[in-house]
């Protein structure tokens, strides 16, 4: 009797116990600790109980506002373009399956630390309960997210590293059998194209009304390629700023006691090996000193779309030690060394986010995994400093290491990285401050910058440019800055590039007095104008068409930097081609618009007519006068226009995300975000900030919880919005 009633017991027992918890009631559990309040411009700032559970909401937030580029940076990273962009794209996903295999992917995240593990884990789960509770939203690719996804895409700039690697040399070696020239295994950079990159200030209290420290956080982006958040826990994070789509860290932001902005670097960090390789005994091997060792040979198979069929086609896949098979060379493979440590980059890109001071930001950079980008930052304790890149591979001087270098000399290879203490670095100069515009580092803090001749060349090959001319100008002249005199001197209207160019176009028309009188109206206006760019400004769109048709014309030299060269079109050019120029410049902006005395705002607009990635203009629709002007000409605040089948010209980069940060015993700031935060074109924040972006009108960034509640608009959990 007493052996039935126990089992009677343990049966009740084992029938009472739940059934084990589902992912769905897993994912609506850490739901649940997790607040979303959106502000009055539909800035989301995520309250979690953990870290994790705050990138668990950050992830759901950021799919609200724009799923499609959530998705896209995912199918480019892990090799899955060609699935949407067809045959064409092929390569760019051999490229990142050449870095690493699926496989490979999954065995990282299995080694990495488990607290990484949490929030890569809590990185897809926010996407994949956004798609659970969002039954309407169709995935092109990615219908479920993995946590190994995020090894893929790191480190949070403009491509990262893997995009400097050619799919052209790729495609040559792997697909269409044609060899190609060295010069061409880096893809084209269109002259005319704005240039990417960023602005970074960091100013001392020295210069300042309150004595904190000031930072300028300014990248130049692809506009809408970055979203604007807070995201907070109980576990010490605390960051706000801007996050490149599908990514689990603020990249370019700050803390209550720290900030960081990222410009793009020319560091050498990536160098290319000529391997020799033959087939021994039924195995593909390459030399290497007296050896012969095997190369690392698999295989892939990739889809891609071809008409409303899905296809496929199998490559193989070659690495030596140096690294992938990406090219040849008459009868040499190419290898090409990077950064690829995705665990170490990781950890690097989210621990800066929770550092509180400098001493804690340095050991974060220690890891040194940030490779394509420079770093600019400030602090609560007025620190301000510079990192000239922190990924740089020691090289044996000897060799030259700009065009690809013997693989089968034991000599070229990497000898190791250098160290923190070995690169350029600036920590509080006694000017006062320091800006980097993806310029060279040794005028980044006027008289006290580092000396050319203290590092080797692949340390900074970085040239000056028109903006970091302009940058050193404002600084020097910089006092008393708040932060809206600090907002007015990155939006400083001056062009240093027509400086240097429209006097000498003004001393041609002089000594041709018939063309003087000829050009009479245009000769006044060019030769009164201050080089500052506005939305009224005539001789603004005159200089642009002007600076154009001299990159069209033929005239300018092959040698020189990119300065020099558009300077000869100043002081280099015979004076009857530079009134030539001229002249063609006016015709042009005639036969588009029936009269060449055109206000600069009337032809370079802001327009944002859907969420499309790949976005269409037109001249008919509604857009808005914008007066900045191209970073090409020196334009601190960038914005990068072009025509796209319109006669107007329209904003598609430059100031993308842009704030002003004071540190002191709390934190101030203020931001502004290209159109808006939602790609939603219902979404009242599909651009209400776009006629603020065009009047520079920045909104305060609410950062403490008590101002976050005062101008919250929405507070909900992921799942529950209305």
């Amino acid at each position: 009797m007493k052996k039935l009633s126990f089992l009677f017991l343990l049966a009740l027992i084992i029938s009472c116990q739940s059934e084990p918890q589902t992912e769905v009631e897993k994912w609506e559990e850490q739901a649940a600790r997790v607040e979303i309040i959106r502000d009055d411009f539909g800035v989301p700032h995520i309250y979690g109980k953990t870290d994790a559970d705050a990138v668990f909401g950050m992830l759901y937030a950021q799919c609200e506002d724009d799923f499609p580029r959530v998705e896209r940076n995912y199918y480019w990273a892990i090799g899955r373009l060609a699935e949407v962009e067809g045959e064409q794209a092929l390569y760019s996903d051999l490229r990142a399956r050449l870095y690493m295999t699926i496989d490979e992917a999954k065995e990282m995240y299995e080694d990495a630390p488990d607290w990484l593990k949490e929030l890569c884990e809590a990185y897809a789960d926010g996407i994949n309960y956004y798609l659970h509770t969002h039954p309407d939203v169709k995935p092109k690719v990615l219908t479920r997210f993995e946590p190994w996804y995020p090894l893929f895409f790191f480190e949070g700039s403009i491509g990262g590293d893997i995009e400097s690697v050619s799919t052209r040399g790729i495609a040559s070696f792997y697909g269409q059998g044609k060899e190609i020239a060295l010069a061409d295994l880096t893809e084209e950079v269109d002259i005319n194209e704005e240039p990417k990159g960023s602005n970074g200030f960091a100013i001392s209290g020295e210069h300042t009304a309150s004595g904190n420290a000031m930072l300028l956080i300014n990248p130049h982006t692809s506009f809408y390629f970055r979203g604007e958040s807070q995201v907070v826990s109980e576990e010490g994070l605390n960051a706000y700023g801007a996050t490149t789509w599908g990514q689990f860290f603020i990249y370019q932001g700050f803390n209550e006691n720290n900030g960081w902005m990222h410009t793009s670097t020319q560091v050498d960090f990536k160098d290319d090996f000529l391997e020799t390789v033959e087939e021994r005994d039924g195995k593909l091997q390459y030399k290497y000193g007296e050896e012969w060792r095997d190369v690392w040979t698999s295989e892939v198979t990739l889809k891609y779309k071809d008409g409303e069929e899905m296809k496929e086609r199998t490559f193989p896949l070659y690495r030596t030690h140096h690294g992938p098979i990406t090219g040849k060379s008459g009868d040499k493979w190419i290898a090409t060394a990077l950064n690829w440590e995705p665990v170490d980059a990781l950890i690097q890109s989210y621990k800066r986010t929770k550092t509180q001071n400098h001493d804690e930001f340095w050991e974060m950079m220690k890891i040194r995994r940030n490779s394509s980008n420079n770093t600019v930052y400030a602090d609560a304790n007025g620190t301000i400093a510079y990192y000239h890149g922190d990924f740089i591979p020691k090289r044996d001087p000897q060799f030259d290491y700009s065009r690809p270098v013997d693989g089968s000399d034991p000599r070229t290879d990497w000898q190791g990285m250098h160290e923190l203490e070995d690169i350029i670095t600036i920590v509080n100069p006694e000017n006062g401050w320091i800006q980097n515009c993806n310029s060279t580092p040794f005028t980044a803090a006027a008289e006290f910058s580092p000396k050319q001749e203290d590092y080797p060349f692949y340390m900074a090959p970085d040239e000056e440019n028109f903006r970091g001319v302009h940058a050193v100008r404002v600084l020097s002249e910089a006092n008393d800055l708040t932060l809206d005199g600090l907002i007015d001197l990155a939006y400083d209207p001056y062009i240093p590039a027509f400086e240097r160019t429209i006097p000498g176009l003004i001393s041609a028309l002089d000594k041709n007095p018939a063309k003087k009188r000829q050009l009479k109206e245009a000769y006044d206006i060019l030769k009164a104008w201050d080089f500052a760019t506005g939305k009224e400004s005539i001789a603004m769109t005159i200089a642009q068409f002007y600076g154009n048709a001299y990159y069209r014309s033929g005239q300018m030299p092959r040698q020189g930097n990119g300065m020099e060269r558009f300077e000869y079109l100043g002081n280099g050019l015979a004076d009857t081609k530079k009134i030539e120029i001229l002249e063609t410049a006016l015709k042009n902006i005639e036969d588009d618009f029936g009269t060449w005395k055109l206000p600069w705002g009337e032809y370079n607009r802001f327009q944002r007519l859907s969420g499309d990635i790949d976005l269409k203009y037109d001249d008919d629709q509604p857009s808005i006068a914008v007066g900045m002007a191209s970073g090409r000409w020196g334009a601190l605040a960038s914005f990068g226009a072009n025509t796209h089948d319109t006669k107007k010209i329209y904003g598609s980069s430059g100031n993308s995300f842009i704030a002003v940060v004071e540190f002191g015993d709390k934190v101030k700031a203020k931001s502004m975000l290209a159109g808006g935060q939602s790609n939603d074109p219902n979404s009242p924040h599909f651009d209400d900030q776009a006629q603020r972006y065009a009047d520079v009108q920045f909104k305060d960034v609410a950062y403490y919880k008590e101002d976050v509640v005062a101008r919250a608009k929405e507070t909900y959990n992921p799942g529950s919005r209305k």
